[in-house]
């Protein structure tokens, strides 16, 4: 991962670094799933309509934890919140080891889901509250780029644990962050900002969904709902089927697994130059930039037929769309102020999670249906494009100006 030297302030780069690897485990868990499902369909005889559901049970899961979390956390503090989302999730996953059907796993993972969504938008919100204005969007960036890292892991785990020891070993393993907790409690604070604010009069649950769809800040919040919806459909429907797709093209499992470790390796690039950028040209022209590339890249990906082209494809792929991530997740909280602010992420990260419990269901019907990869992907590349010209239109740059509360 990027040093993390580049922020100044040891206590900062510690409470980074801390949140970052809950992040990491966030990620093995949503990527070790994607592998799962590819080893399931073929022990279990899962059909494609089956699979789209498994994959999609964790983002119901996450469109409630991150309405449930964003709500909580304005209450009760953003460390708390973080640290049980993140036990529920580890828990889940261990469980899921001892499933023995495929509707108690579809339960767990419903559970799973709930943790899940909800550590991502309390962990970024808290960065964000603890940092300066001219490390925010950076550090942020950071936080996200250890998504990359727990891919890369759930990616390694599929490839040298799956074949020989099963997909129960795997989620066995994801039941480890749990233990991290521990140590989670006494290595992060609630951010001061916060902490301050908790002392004037808390705004009710009702006054804060009505703030955050205010005349002052409707435009945003529409704004952030379509972004959202677009980025999650799109992520989760092309991410989540990626093993499976490689399978469809006629690769085997191993060799699947081994090419979406070398997609997924290009993930880390993206999320560098995102960080660098953000604080360089601004937040616009991060998330606009890298998903319209994204959109170019799944147009191509679709259409691939050599290893070759998958492969540049997917690595072009995953390099500007957890790019695109990074930028989300440091622009959202910057558009609300710190008494609603966590309420805000919260609700905008719950409803795109709905697109990413909608792709994968889409995906395996469209499959089912007979409808071809390309056209499948072409549907990825429009959505994209939805998202980006959003941000074009109706968002505001908030590079440089400091998070109002």
């Amino acid at each position: 991962m990027m040093s993390t030297k580049i922020i100044r302030n040891p206590k900062q780069r510690k409470l980074l670094f801390s949140a970052g690897l809950s992040w990491m485990f966030d990620a093995m868990d949503v990527g070790i799933i994607s592998f799962i499902v590819a080893a399931l369909a073929k022990e279990w005889a899962l059909g494609s309509q089956e699979v789209g559901v498994l994959a999609s049970s964790t983002s119901i899961g996450m469109v409630f934890g991150a309405m449930l979390a964003g709500i909580l956390a304005d209450k009760y503090g953003r460390k708390n919140i973080m640290l049980w989302t993140l036990l529920i999730f580890s828990v889940a996953s261990g469980l899921s080891a001892l499933a023995t059907g495929f509707v108690v796993l579809c339960l767990l993972r419903f559970i799973a889901g709930l943790g899940l969504g909800g550590e991502l938008p309390v962990a970024s919100t808290l960065v964000s509250e603890s940092m300066p204005v001219e490390d925010r969007g950076r550090s942020v960036v950071l936080l996200e780029s250890f998504w990359a890292a727990g891919w890369i892991l759930s990616a390694l785990i599929a490839y040298f644990v799956i074949p020989d020891y099963g997909w129960r070993t795997a989620f066995v393993i994801g039941a480890l962050p749990a233990l991290y907790a521990l140590y989670l409690r006494r290595a992060i604070e609630d951010p001061p900002r916060y902490l301050k604010q908790k002392k004037a009069r808390r705004l009710s649950l009702s006054e804060r969904v009505k703030s955050v769809w205010s005349g002052q800040h409707r435009k945003t919040t529409i704004m952030l709902w379509v972004l959202w919806f677009t980025v999650v459909f799109s992520y989760y429907g092309m991410f989540l089927w990626l093993p499976t797709v490689m399978l469809d093209k006629g690769f085997s499992l191993v060799k699947s697994f081994q090419y979406v470790l070398i997609m997924t390796l290009a993930q880390l690039p993206g999320y560098f130059t995102a960080a660098y950028f953000i604080e360089k040209f601004g937040r616009k022209f991060v998330l606009v930039t890298y998903l319209i590339f994204t959109g170019l890249s799944a147009f191509w990906f679709g259409y691939a037929e050599s290893v070759n082209m998958l492969l540049a494809a997917g690595i072009c792929l995953s390099f500007f769309n957890l790019g695109a991530w990074g930028g989300l997740y440091a622009y959202t909280p910057e558009l609300y102020p710190t008494r609603i602010r966590s309420t805000g992420v919260g609700l905008a990260t719950s409803f795109g999670r709905i697109g990413g419990v909608i792709a994968p269901l889409l995906v395996g019907v469209m499959k089912e249906n007979g409808t071809a990869i390309p056209a499948i992907f072409i549907m990825f590349f429009l959505t994209i494009l939805v998202g980006a010209f959003a941000v074009l239109l109706l968002g505001k740059e908030t590079k440089g100006i400091e998070l109002a509360d």
